[in-house]
């Protein structure tokens, strides 16, 4: 066993077999994966990676349980872990606080362990949950943000650390065969009904009662929580399908948001506030990795849509939309699906048009139906399905999202090319250093009209 950290009384190094009460949920789950992050290199460079700490050759990681200090004037305050990783040139150490199933975290306690941290020297408090967070250094309880004290709080999901188990073993990310093994162990352990893993299950009580709002043609305050709570939730929803995605595409899919947003987390909630209260609508864009586009999605509190999209460039090398239709129609013909919809996309000021895509296959000159003059720019390819009751309804909306749009991308997007402009070919090959001559340029310029 590895010596104790000086500033600790007492301490377990983490088991993989913990010898715990039954009752002890959090703590038996806490162990093993504290356990397995100090004995997978692959696993703990994966989310020490998530800290901003680089793991190298030279990197150690040590896990510890039952950790008491040895002072501090938090007195019967005992962190769920500690993590400390010795870098070589440096070394730094987390709290770890973990809650699973329902359980909430406490701010309150958060907040006492920052200050052990700021009296030990300490780098920063891991929390683990089934909350999502936007990124790891964004906690996503507003009360753990607003902390005075000026210590970082990392935020892991339960169910991110298992999407993350689950890629490193579909991908082959981890070398060792034991390791191999023990980790997928840790993912049939993390996955069982019994640990207390969940997804996003259900919106808050805020959902029904903003959609109400919305189908009476009423109107929501701007200072009111309901839309911040809806708004809130739908960003642990938008998390919640990355993993979804990432685990059935075994890709690491992310939120498709702007560099403003992604830096300034706070700005971006203000803003989807504001399109919720102001157009009634809930948007949000994945990141597939070789995917032809981004998937756009799109909830319609208004009409109780739900929209699925993506969006791509009309082939330049055709002349007529018909042609440039033609093409993507190719991609799609195995396609028997009433919902999915074709709206394309037309130069300058010209508004788009929509046909569903069994139309257009049906007869492709619809494309060209009041825009004779014009060509097609770009295309969406998008599923549009009314969920009526459904959609106001905290539990089904989530279900439905979670069923529609991998299954939207498994039909559709995964099929999908972009068109790439052709390499410039020679004109003549059998002639190829024909007309390249100072002289044969002469030529030219002498007979050009």
């Amino acid at each position: 066993m590895p010596d104790l950290p000086q500033f600790l009384k007492q301490g377990e190094a983490a088991r993989l077999f913990p010898v715990l009460a039954t009752t002890s949920k959090e703590g038996r789950a806490t162990s093993i994966l504290l356990s397995c992050i100090a004995k997978v290199d692959e696993f703990s460079a994966n989310l020490l990676a998530t800290l901003g700490v680089r793991a190298g050759k030279r990197t150690k990681v040590e896990c510890y349980t039952e950790v008491v200090f040895k002072e501090t004037t938090e007195k019967n305050k005992r962190p769920d872990g500690l993590l400390v990783v010795n870098t070589g040139a440096q070394q730094k150490h987390f709290l770890i606080e973990a809650k699973i199933g329902r359980a909430d975290l406490d701010p309150v306690q958060i907040e006492s362990y920052l200050k052990i941290c700021k009296e030990h020297k300490l780098d920063g408090v891991i929390t683990i949950s089934n909350l999502y967070s936007t990124r790891p250094d964004f906690h996503p309880m507003e009360e753990v943000r607003k902390l005075k004290i000026k210590i970082p709080v990392f935020h892991w999901s339960w169910m991110s650390v298992l999407t993350t188990i689950d890629l490193m073993l579909s991908n082959g990310e981890v070398a060792d065969t034991d390791q191999k093994i023990l980790m997928n162990e840790l993912r049939r352990f993390l996955s069982h009904e019994s640990t207390g893993v969940r997804g996003f299950e259900r919106m808050p009580p805020e959902w029904a009662e903003v959609n109400k709002i919305f189908s009476n043609q009423g109107s929501i305050n701007p200072k009111s929580d309901l839309a911040a709570k809806v708004v809130l939730a739908w960003q642990q929803e938008a998390k919640d399908l990355c993993l979804v995605l990432s685990r059935k595409t075994n890709t690491y899919v992310k939120e498709k948001i702007s560099n403003a947003w992604a830096k300034q987390p706070d700005i971006r909630t203000k803003t989807e506030i504001k399109t919720l209260i102001d157009k009634h609508v809930l948007n949000i864009s994945f990141d597939i990795p070789d995917a032809a586009a981004p998937i756009d999605l799109r909830a319609d509190l208004g009409s109780r849509t739900i929209y699925v999209g993506m969006t791509i460039n009309a082939p330049g090398d055709r002349v007529s939309s018909k042609a440039r239709l033609n093409w993507l129609l190719r991609q799609l013909k195995t396609i028997d699906n009433e919902n999915i919809f074709i709206r394309t996309n037309w130069p300058g000021s010209s508004s788009p048009t929509v046909n569903s895509l069994n139309d257009l296959i049906k007869n492709p000159d619809l494309i060209s139906d009041g825009k004779e003059h014009l060509v097609a720019a770009s295309f969406v390819v998008f599923l549009s399905k009314i969920t009526g009751a459904r959609f106001a309804q905290v539990a089904n909306f989530v279900s439905d999202l979670e069923e529609i749009v991998p299954s939207f991308y498994g039909e559709v997007g995964q099929n999908l090319l972009q068109w790439k402009k052709p390499a410039p070919r020679i004109n003549n090959i059998e002639g190829a250093l024909e007309g390249v001559a100072v002289s044969d340029i002469a030529k030219d310029a002498e007979t050009f009209e």
